[in-house]
């Protein structure tokens, strides 16, 4: 027989023990870290390095602390911050050259391995709070859109809060902007005095006092990564007029005038002399003197970013001080990669227009000379300048040459590291410093089994300038440039792309007694030379490396044809958010349409019905004043479509249809026509259409953000209702893979 149920009464019940997590306890007198990455600035740039840029607050932390003349990174900006993430070599985490592209081999997937924890991952789990601010660029462009997948994102590698850009770059006055895993629009515009810099550092200090407010005895880790100075080279016009004025002794006295400086200050040893010019460098004397005008110009249009940001620093620090926290913060300040060489012999006032076969003429420079740095430029300056920003060395960004790789450090921390300006001559890599800094706040990191190399830590060099750190070997690799360093000796190989990689030309040279590698040794010690290449392929082996790969056009294409597939139907709702260029219709040399469904109540509606781009380039479909409009910017070169009458109030389909087509002679043109219900209004034929790219801010519907596409004023929101938007693209494109691979290095 069952027996009845029974409930036990609330007093008879057993009370269990209260029971609260327990959250994880940094260190005792743990800091606050402050890392600023800038981005394509050389070895010669800051003032404590020998430049005459004025950057008083990276001198004034580097016064207060220690600088290094031997720190490494690894030639590009994806690369460069993989590995500072997860001190480990690059290839080794997926990231071997971009994050534009997906290889499908481990080391070049474009995104950080998941089994690499990043620096906030592991501060995170000592009970760190992580802040970013400024450019990630290690997700694959694909990933950036507003559906993710955000794993990839800040967010979901160990930050709590993120402010900044996902690309390889972007407008300083019409920023590609997110929110922690949102796009959103900036908060100003060039008008009202708006510069993203300026805007960074604004969230960057506001980070800081919110967590004061809230959590004052937790430590915190700020990741600061600017623009600075990756083109566009934008800055207020005073400090351009400055620097214009500085630049204008050329770029060989200015090598001449650095190298001077750095010996002073024993950033190079005694007797270093400069090598001889980069490749197809000219002497500067042998240019024009409108040629040095406009090279002058647009070297001061990057002293003055350089100079703008250590300005906005300093408010950081100010702030820091301000607060009683900068004792005890451990600030890293540092560059990417070197100086970069995209702005090929000429540079360029906006990039744009010859990324689209629209040549920019030295007398097209002169006349826009006065427009260098503003909203409505795209400018980077000469292979010579970037040669005298990486003074003493050899080469550039992308290259494994010391002007690639060799980059200015500055660590201080008042509590624990020497104030005394110091220098530190150790070799080390971008890849040292996340375990250095675990080191320096006492975090134990057990290794992470199968992730290549780990990196070694150089804290004990902060104490004593001659400590060693067993680091003893580093090999280096981009696009098939190739380079070793072991026990102080190094071999590098320049590899001419599309060359086969076993006729490349090894070089040898003595770090210890050649500073920026100006004795070729390789004829005199064959047998080390050859000790070292093995050493290099063994490294390739362990970091996955391997397989070599120097094609542009193939991988970018490759990648292309993966993530759009087939698809060519677009629709777009009012209010779905901003789309970047990558996930955006892709209507590069080729035929298209776009429809717009409208309901207008009056005669006079205006707006923005679809736009992507900015100032520079892009295209924008839109009423003024009842009018239909389409603007074909390609390079600042506005091509207009206007119907020529307004609309009637009602119901109406309005499209744009661009028919694209080849001459006798291969080079290709359009034909752009208006229709509004379905009957045309408006056509021209046009040579200038987007034929390798549309524009690296992205698309919008309903309104047009930042520096506008169109000669109106953002917002310019679309006054009547807007039903959807649709584009159709046709089979026919034919795209110059090769020199979108071009443009694409030139973006990162």
């Amino acid at each position: 027989m069952n027996k009845p149920h029974t409930t036990s009464r609330p007093n008879q019940q057993p009370t269990p023990a209260a029971h609260w997590p327990t959250p994880p306890t940094p260190p005792v007198g743990s800091p606050n870290i402050v890392l600023m990455m800038l981005d394509d600035v050389g070895f010669a740039d800051f003032g404590c390095y020998g430049s005459e840029i004025d950057t008083p607050t990276i001198d004034a932390v580097a016064n207060a602390g220690v600088r290094y003349s031997g720190f490494h990174t690894t030639a590009m900006c994806s690369t460069t911050r993989a590995a500072l993430l997860t001190g480990r070599n690059h290839h080794a985490v997926g990231v071997g050259c971009l994050a534009n592209f997906d290889s499908g081999y481990p080391g070049y997937r474009g995104k950080i391995s998941a089994a690499a924890p990043t620096l906030a991952e592991t501060l995170r789990g000592v009970g760190y709070r992580n802040y970013m601010v400024g450019k990630w660029h290690v997700t694959p462009l694909t990933e950036t859109g507003p559906t993710g997948p955000f794993d990839g994102w800040p967010l979901g590698r160990g930050f709590d809060r993120f402010y900044g850009f996902l690309d390889a770059e972007t407008d300083q006055y019409s920023p590609e902007l997110v929110r922690d895993n949102s796009h959103i629009t900036a908060p100003g515009n060039y008008e009202s005095g708006y510069h993203l810099t300026e805007d960074l550092f604004d969230q960057a200090i506001g980070y800081v006092k919110g967590h004061i407010a809230v959590s004052p005895q937790i430590p915190w880790f700020m990741m600061v990564t600017p623009g600075a100075c990756h083109a566009p080279h934008q800055a207020p016009k005073d400090l351009i007029d400055k620097y214009d004025k500085i630049f204008a002794k050329g770029w060989d006295a200015t090598r001449t005038d650095r190298l001077a400086q750095q010996i002073e200050l024993g950033i190079v040893p005694e007797g270093t002399v400069l090598p001889p010019r980069n490749d197809s460098v000219s002497a500067w004397d042998d240019h024009s003197d409108d040629e040095r005008r406009v090279f002058s110009r647009l070297a001061g249009a990057y002293g003055a970013m350089l100079e703008h940001t250590d300005q906005q620093l300093g408010r950081l620090m100010a702030f820091l001080e301000q607060a009683d926290l900068l004792d005890n913060t451990l600030v890293l300040l540092l560059s990417d990669n070197g100086a970069s060489q995209e702005g090929g012999p000429n540079g360029f006032i906006n990039a744009m227009g010859p990324y689209n076969l629209q040549p920019e003429s030295m007398a097209q420079k002169l006349a826009r000379l006065d427009d260098i740095g503003g909203p409505d430029t795209h400018s980077n300056f000469p292979w010579g300048w970037a040669m005298a920003s990486n003074t003493p060395l050899k080469r550039y960004k992308q290259n494994t040459h010391g002007g690639g790789i060799r980059d200015p450090l500055v660590m201080s921390w008042p509590a624990k590291i020497p104030t005394d300006g110091s220098i530190r001559s150790q070799f080390c890599h971008v890849s040292d410093l996340n375990p250095t800094i675990l080191d320096l706040i006492n975090v134990k990191v057990a290794a992470t089994d199968g992730v290549g190399t780990p990196g070694t830590s150089f804290a004990a060099t902060l104490t004593d300038p001659t400590a060693d750190t067993g680091k003893t070997t580093q090999y280096f690799e981009m696009f098939g440039h190739r380079g070793i360093v072991h026990n102080g000796w190094k071999a590098v190989a320049y590899h001419p792309p599309g060359s086969a990689f076993s006729d490349d030309v090894w070089e040898l040279y003595n770090l210890n007694e050649d500073f920026n590698e100006t004795h070729d040794l390789a004829n005199a010690h064959p047998e080390r030379l050859a000790e070292m290449q093995d050493i290099w392929w063994q490294e390739a082996e362990t970091n996955q490396v391997l397989p070599l790969d120097d094609r542009f056009a193939p991988r970018f294409a490759e990648n292309a044809e993966r993530h759009r597939g087939g698809r060519t139907h677009y629709t777009f709702w009012p209010g779905m958010g901003h789309l970047p260029s990558e996930v955006a219709p892709d209507l590069r040399s080729r035929s298209y349409t776009i429809n717009a469904t409208v309901d207008l109540v009056s005669a006079t509606e205006q707006g923005v019905l679809i736009a992507h781009g900015d100032a520079t380039g892009g295209y924008s479909l839109y009423l003024e004043n009842g009018y239909l409009m389409h603007d074909l910017n390609v390079g600042g070169n506005h091509q207009l479509l206007k119907s020529a009458q307004p609309l009637s109030p009602g119901h109406h389909e309005l499209s744009l249809r661009m028919r694209r087509s080849k001459n006798a002679d291969n080079s290709v043109n359009g034909t752009a026509t208006l229709l509004v219900d379905g009957k045309d209004v408006a056509s021209m034929q046009t040579d200038f259409i987007f034929s390798l790219m549309i524009s690296w801010s992205g698309l919008d519907v309903g309104f047009d953000r930042g520096t506008t596409v169109g000669n109106y004023a953002s917002p310019f929101s679309f006054t009547g209702t807007l039903l959807k938007v649709t584009v159709d693209l046709d089979d026919d494109q034919d795209l110059d893979h090769e020199a979108v691979g071009h443009i694409e290095m030139a973006k990162e």
